[in-house]
């Protein structure tokens, strides 16, 4: 019997160059990255949420980028349904399929399934965006910490979004989170999974983070925000509320100064780093390997691991 296909997952913090050893292995293994990133499927944001412009993809073709617009949603489901479509194409293809990993719940969705939660209430969902309106994110935040715990601690305050959704799946299903994500999936199957893991340290990941920020700036962040608001997109819009963008909006509106959104920028990176560093120890089977993705050490254990034989 003729060995599964692989699939190469490379998963890691923010910043610890997920992209760039995607690209590298990529290339030694006849492969295409798929990005699980729930920043990136959304166009028009470009510089904050780390997309690989064209120029620096090397010629290796980068799926899953740009799907919606900024109004839309886009979960979990979509992202798995979007997923197993390309997974589909490659292995028609004969291309092997590099998944560069940051979102931990798009990646269980894919690889674990999905389980069936309650459908969307949009009667008690505009009930939770009024209380968000007049109280603030924080207070969903603690309403959620006392309705499921456990969710409230991997979904950070500024996330109104998976906030509103957590509560209404505890007040709909009258089960946490957890336990609706943890019955009635179905795991991909036709595939054997390779997962590949960067673990830097973590004093030398903030500095890359704070330099990667920095460097985000030069290239235009700023003036990316401007255009996003002079183009009338909302600012209730998603990505508004990712990190950075919201700051540097503020600082723009006359709210922070320069120097505060930076810092206000370097601590929710950091604290999100940590949070992805805390989601990821738990995944199953992963091939450690210590330092950043672009260190020829780490290239090199990986481009070995990865162009081992199937099976």
């Amino acid at each position: 019997m003729s060995p599964l296909p692989r699939l190469i997952v490379i998963l890691g913090p923010t910043a610890s160059g997920k992209s760039a050893l995607g690209i590298r292995v990529a290339q030694q293994v006849g492969g295409e990255i798929l990005v699980c990133d729930s920043t990136q499927v959304y166009r028009h944001f470009d510089i904050g949420t780390a997309k690989v412009p064209l120029a620096a993809q090397q010629g290796i073709p980068h799926h899953l980028v740009d799907m919606v617009e900024p109004s839309e949603t886009f979960t979990a489901g979509d992202f798995r349904r979007c997923a197993l479509g390309t997974l589909e194409d490659l292995r028609r293809r004969g291309r092997t399929p590099v998944l560069t990993a940051g979102t931990g719940l798009y990646l269980r969705a894919l690889l674990e399934g999905l389980s069936e939660a309650p459908a969307r209430s949009e009667e008690l969902r505009e009930r939770l965006r009024r209380r968000t309106r007049l109280r603030g994110a924080e207070y969903l935040h603690r309403l959620l910490g006392r309705l499921d715990p456990d969710a409230a601690r991997h979904i950070a305050p500024r996330d109104a979004q998976k906030v509103i959704r957590a509560i209404e799946i505890r007040i709909l299903s009258k089960k946490s989170v957890g336990q609706i994500h943890g019955a009635g999936r179905t795991p991909l199957e036709g595939f054997e999974i390779l997962k590949l893991g960067l673990n830097p340290r973590r004093d030398a990941l903030y500095a890359r983070i704070h330099a990667r920020i920095e460097a985000m700036l030069a290239e235009g962040w700023l003036e990316e925000v401007r255009r996003l608001i002079d183009a009338g997109i909302p600012h209730d819009a998603k990505p508004f509320q990712f990190i950075g963008y919201s700051e540097l909006r503020a600082h723009l509106e006359g709210r922070l100064s320069r120097e505060a959104a930076i810092r206000e920028i370097q601590q929710a990176t950091r604290n999100f780093a940590k949070r992805q560093r805390t989601w990821f120890r738990r995944e199953p089977a992963v091939h450690w390997l210590s330092g950043f993705g672009d260190e020829p050490e780490v290239i090199h254990r990986a481009v070995t691991l990865a162009s081992s034989k199937p099976g």
